[in-house]
């Protein structure tokens, strides 16, 4: 797969985002917008969030693990359930991520914008 097909796989693309610091929630959105995706959210609540990955069309989801001291495993079964992929974004490392979610993408706080580019795409093209 080339370069511009895979960056294809960004543009346009609508992209949910559980994320309840506004600081990196912000710089999230800015980063997705660089890429030609649209933002579905940002979501700062579990309940907002699980409310939204059952309703809202969207490619992928970027799942902040602790939101708002909630694990976020209740949305993620949501989206794994609609057959979406996701990606998990946590201070902790991928050693903090449940099963069965162990083999889902993880970006680590504070990650680049190559650092998601990069994973957000894997996360598409693997689903696709």
């Amino acid at each position: 797969m080339g370069t511009e097909t895979s960056e294809d796989l960004l543009n346009g693309a609508r992209v949910l985002v559980v994320e309840d610091e506004a600081a990196i929630s912000m710089l999230l959105e800015d980063m997705l917008l660089d890429f030609g995706c649209e933002v579905v959210g940002p979501a700062a609540r579990l309940s907002k969030a699980l409310e939204m990955a059952e309703s809202e069309s969207f490619v992928v989801a970027i799942l902040d693990v602790n939101v708002a001291g909630e694990p976020i495993y209740p949305v993620a079964e949501a989206i794994v359930r609609r057959g979406l992929p996701l990606v998990f974004s946590t201070g902790y490392g991928g050693a903090g991520i449940r099963e069965p979610f162990r083999d889902r993408p993880v970006v680590q706080k504070p990650f680049s914008q190559q650092d998601l580019k990069r994973t957000l795409i894997a996360a598409i093209a693997a689903a696709g």
